[in-house]
Protein backbone atom coordinates (compact mmCIF):
# COMPACT_ATOMS: atom_id res chain seq x y z
CA UNK A 1 0.00 0.00 0.00
CA UNK A 2 1.60 3.19 -0.93
CA UNK A 3 2.21 5.70 1.90
CA UNK A 4 3.95 9.11 2.90
CA UNK A 5 6.33 10.07 5.77
CA UNK A 6 5.41 12.42 8.90
CA UNK A 7 7.69 14.09 10.22
CA UNK A 8 8.02 14.70 14.03
CA UNK A 9 6.91 18.24 13.54
CA UNK A 10 3.19 17.72 12.10
CA UNK A 11 1.05 20.30 10.34
CA UNK A 12 -1.99 21.17 12.28
CA UNK A 13 -4.58 22.56 10.32
CA UNK A 14 -7.52 23.98 12.83
CA UNK A 15 -11.02 25.52 11.73
CA UNK A 16 -13.69 26.46 14.41
CA UNK A 17 -17.63 27.34 13.21
CA UNK A 18 -18.60 30.78 15.07
CA UNK A 19 -20.32 28.91 17.68
CA UNK A 20 -16.74 27.08 18.70
CA UNK A 21 -14.28 29.18 18.04
CA UNK A 22 -14.14 30.32 21.79
CA UNK A 23 -13.40 26.24 22.60
CA UNK A 24 -10.93 26.07 20.04
CA UNK A 25 -9.16 29.07 21.47
CA UNK A 26 -9.12 27.48 25.12
CA UNK A 27 -8.17 24.55 23.73
CA UNK A 28 -5.08 26.00 22.02
CA UNK A 29 -3.84 27.65 24.76
CA UNK A 30 -4.14 25.03 27.15
CA UNK A 31 -2.17 22.86 24.77
CA UNK A 32 -0.20 25.90 24.07
CA UNK A 33 3.33 24.01 24.75
CA UNK A 34 2.68 20.93 22.77
CA UNK A 35 1.33 22.91 20.09
CA UNK A 36 4.75 25.35 19.78
CA UNK A 37 6.36 22.06 18.42
CA UNK A 38 4.15 21.99 15.12
CA UNK A 39 3.52 24.15 12.39
CA UNK A 40 -0.04 25.56 12.87
CA UNK A 41 -2.50 26.63 9.54
CA UNK A 42 -5.95 27.92 10.27
CA UNK A 43 -8.89 29.62 8.63
CA UNK A 44 -9.23 33.30 8.35
CA UNK A 45 -10.49 34.28 11.86
CA UNK A 46 -9.65 31.14 13.70
CA UNK A 47 -6.01 31.86 12.23
CA UNK A 48 -6.03 35.67 14.02
CA UNK A 49 -7.71 34.74 17.14
CA UNK A 50 -5.04 31.80 17.76
CA UNK A 51 -2.29 33.88 16.17
CA UNK A 52 -3.15 36.62 19.10
CA UNK A 53 -4.25 33.54 21.82
CA UNK A 54 -1.02 31.54 21.40
CA UNK A 55 1.45 34.65 20.73
CA UNK A 56 2.90 32.68 17.46
CA UNK A 57 2.54 32.54 14.27
CA UNK A 58 0.04 30.51 12.51
CA UNK A 59 -0.54 30.31 8.29
CA UNK A 60 -4.06 32.12 7.84
CA UNK A 61 -5.91 31.04 4.95
CA UNK A 62 -9.54 31.79 3.59
CA UNK A 63 -12.42 32.40 5.45
CA UNK A 64 -14.02 29.18 5.67
CA UNK A 65 -16.90 30.39 3.69
CA UNK A 66 -15.00 32.22 1.26
CA UNK A 67 -13.08 28.72 0.51
CA UNK A 68 -10.83 28.47 3.34
CA UNK A 69 -12.52 25.14 4.01
CA UNK A 70 -11.69 24.22 0.16
CA UNK A 71 -7.88 25.37 0.50
CA UNK A 72 -7.23 22.80 3.47
CA UNK A 73 -8.73 20.11 1.62
CA UNK A 74 -6.31 20.53 -1.16
CA UNK A 75 -3.67 21.17 0.81
CA UNK A 76 -4.83 17.57 2.56
CA UNK A 77 -5.17 16.03 -0.46
CA UNK A 78 -1.66 17.18 -1.53
CA UNK A 79 0.16 15.82 1.88
CA UNK A 80 1.00 19.68 2.75
CA UNK A 81 -1.50 19.05 6.38
CA UNK A 82 -1.06 16.15 8.36
CA UNK A 83 -3.72 16.78 11.22
CA UNK A 84 -7.12 18.47 10.92
CA UNK A 85 -8.64 19.71 14.64
CA UNK A 86 -12.11 21.26 13.55
CA UNK A 87 -14.49 21.84 15.75
CA UNK A 88 -17.76 22.23 13.97
CA UNK A 89 -21.24 23.20 15.20
CA UNK A 90 -23.72 20.20 15.23
CA UNK A 91 -26.29 22.23 16.14
CA UNK A 92 -26.44 25.04 13.41
CA UNK A 93 -26.72 24.77 9.67
CA UNK A 94 -23.90 26.43 8.07
CA UNK A 95 -24.39 28.36 5.15
CA UNK A 96 -21.08 26.73 3.69
CA UNK A 97 -22.54 22.85 4.59
CA UNK A 98 -20.95 21.62 1.11
CA UNK A 99 -17.72 22.83 2.28
CA UNK A 100 -17.72 21.40 5.57
CA UNK A 101 -19.03 18.06 3.95
CA UNK A 102 -16.16 17.81 1.25
CA UNK A 103 -13.63 18.85 3.89
CA UNK A 104 -14.43 15.84 6.45
CA UNK A 105 -14.57 13.51 3.17
CA UNK A 106 -11.33 14.47 1.60
CA UNK A 107 -9.51 14.08 4.78
CA UNK A 108 -10.71 10.81 5.80
CA UNK A 109 -10.19 9.57 1.90
CA UNK A 110 -6.49 10.50 2.62
CA UNK A 111 -6.41 9.21 5.87
CA UNK A 112 -5.63 12.50 7.58
CA UNK A 113 -6.28 12.44 11.85
CA UNK A 114 -9.22 14.82 12.19
CA UNK A 115 -10.65 16.04 15.78
CA UNK A 116 -14.07 17.14 15.48
CA UNK A 117 -14.44 18.05 19.41
CA UNK A 118 -12.25 18.34 21.85
CA UNK A 119 -12.35 14.99 23.67
CA UNK A 120 -10.61 13.55 20.33
CA UNK A 121 -8.25 16.45 19.82
CA UNK A 122 -7.14 15.97 23.46
CA UNK A 123 -6.89 11.86 22.78
CA UNK A 124 -4.59 13.14 19.03
CA UNK A 125 -2.73 15.66 21.08
CA UNK A 126 -1.06 13.54 23.55
CA UNK A 127 -0.76 10.89 21.24
CA UNK A 128 2.91 9.21 21.49
CA UNK A 129 2.79 9.14 17.49
CA UNK A 130 2.37 13.07 17.46
CA UNK A 131 5.85 13.91 18.19
CA UNK A 132 7.36 11.29 16.32
CA UNK A 133 7.96 10.26 12.48
CA UNK A 134 5.08 7.97 10.87
CA UNK A 135 3.93 6.46 8.18
CA UNK A 136 0.45 7.21 6.85
CA UNK A 137 -1.26 4.67 4.53
CA UNK A 138 -2.53 6.68 1.56
CA UNK A 139 -5.57 4.28 0.07
CA UNK A 140 -4.92 3.05 -3.35
CA UNK A 141 -7.38 4.86 -5.79
CA UNK A 142 -5.98 3.35 -8.95
CA UNK A 143 -8.91 0.84 -9.30
CA UNK A 144 -11.72 4.10 -8.92
CA UNK A 145 -9.64 6.34 -11.62
CA UNK A 146 -9.73 3.31 -14.07
CA UNK A 147 -13.48 2.54 -13.81
CA UNK A 148 -15.55 2.99 -17.00
CA UNK A 149 -18.87 5.05 -16.63
CA UNK A 150 -21.53 3.74 -18.97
Amino acid sequence: MPSRELSARKRIAMVAHDNKKKDLIEWAEFNKVILAKHELLATGTTGRLLEDQLDRPVKKLLSGPLGGDQQIGAMIASGEIDILIFFWDPMEAQPHDSDVKALLRVAIAWNCPVACDRSTADFILTSPLLNQPYSVNIPDYSGYLKRKID
